[in-house]
C-alpha cells in the first residue's frame, strides 16, 4: 500500500511530462523527458517531475535496504550519490539549476532531464560534499 502512495506522484508527473510533444524514447520505447519538454513545462509540472524522481529514489532506497539484508554482496546503488549530491538542494533550487542549464545550452535540448540532473547537479554536489 505504501509503495502505491509513493509511486503516485512519479506516475502523475511522468504522464504529464510525457504528454508533451514528441518525447525522446529509449531503445525499448520508454519515453524519456528531455529539455524540450522541460522548457515547455510550467514550474508546478517541473516540481511534480522532481517529486516523482524523489519518490522513486525513496522506493529504490527501501528496496536496496531489503535487498542488502538478503544479499549483502549486492552494493550497487545510485541512492548514496543522489543523497550526497542533493543534500544542499531544494526542489526549487534543482528546478532553477535545470532551467538555467537548458537556457545556457539551447543546442542540447534533446538531452534527457535525468541525465542533466545527474551530471550537472548530483555529481558536482557529491564532489563538493567530500
Amino acid at each position: 500500500m505504501k509503495v502505491k502512495h509513493l509511486l503516485g506522484p512519479a506516475i502523475l508527473s511522468f504522464s504529464l511530462l510525457a504528454a508533451s510533444p514528441s518525447p525522446a524514447a529509449t531503445a525499448d520505447g520508454v519515453p524519456i523527458v528531455t529539455g524540450t519538454q522541460w522548457a515547455a513545462s510550467d514550474a508546478n509540472l517541473k516540481k511534480a517531475y522532481l517529486l516523482g524522481i524523489a519518490n522513486l529514489l525513496q522506493v529504490e532506497h527501501a528496496y536496496q535496504q531489503h535487498n542488502q539484508r538478503q544479499n549483502p554482496r549486492n552494493t550497487q546503488s545510485l541512492i548514496p550519490q543522489f543523497a550526497t549530491g542533493l543534500q544542499t538542494q531544494t526542489l526549487d533550487s534543482v528546478r532553477e539549476r535545470l532551467d538555467n542549464w537548458y537556457t545556457a545550452n539551447p543546442t542540447r535540448m534533446d538531452r534527457p532531464v535525468i541525465e542533466t540532473l545527474w551530471f550537472e547537479i548530483v555529481v558536482p554536489g557529491s564532489k563538493q560534499a567530500r
